[in-house]
């Protein structure tokens, strides 16, 4: 089956999501620990519904988070990408993470990050990328902030209208 990489880092590669991908993204988004930064962890209906918006941006728009796979093993490894989200009215390029637990702290988010950062300024034209962290989601900041980011601002988002710092980075 075609993989259909999008990019490749050092140690990763990144593809659109397919269907089949559900249960290694449950194992992630359906994590309490993975999902402490959101409302709840996400239902198995939740994160197929999240793959299919993924799989809907691709075609629209071009945006959207990828599966990441380790390239020695091939394994799941997460996902990052660069999705339009409209914040505060205004469509924005926002860069979105989710690593898996078992490989944390092994610096694949912020390699991830940087490569889809660059990925937005070549291919979507962005002249500013966002990631909207929680201010409490301290490794999610150190991401950000590993890839030069700064915090812009700050604003409520998010079903539960929660207060999230404005990460940038601007061309």
């Amino acid at each position: 089956m075609e993989r259909e990489f999008v990019l490749e880092t050092e140690r990763l590669r990144l593809r659109r999501y397919r269907r089949d991908d559900v249960d290694e993204l449950d194992a992630i988004l359906g994590d309490p620990e993975t999902m402490r930064y959101y409302p709840e962890p996400y239902s198995r209906a939740r994160v197929l519904e999240w793959i299919e918006d993924n799989i809907r941006r691709y075609r629209e728009d071009g945006s959207g988070l990828w599966a990441m796979e380790l390239k020695e093993t091939g394994a799941f490894a997460g996902n990052c990408g660069p999705a339009v989200r409209v914040v505060q009215g205004t469509p924005q390029i926002e860069l979105g993470w989710h690593v898996a637990r078992p490989l944390w702290g092994q610096g694949l988010a912020p390699e991830a990050a940087a490569a889809c950062r660059d990925w937005a300024f070549e291919h979507l034209d962005a002249e500013r990328v966002i990631a909207l962290v929680r201010p409490e989601n301290l490794p999610s900041r150190r991401v950000a902030e590993k890839i030069g980011m700064t915090v812009e601002d700050e604003v409520l988002y998010g079903q539960m209208s929660w207060v999230h710092l404005v990460y940038a980075v601007h061309r």
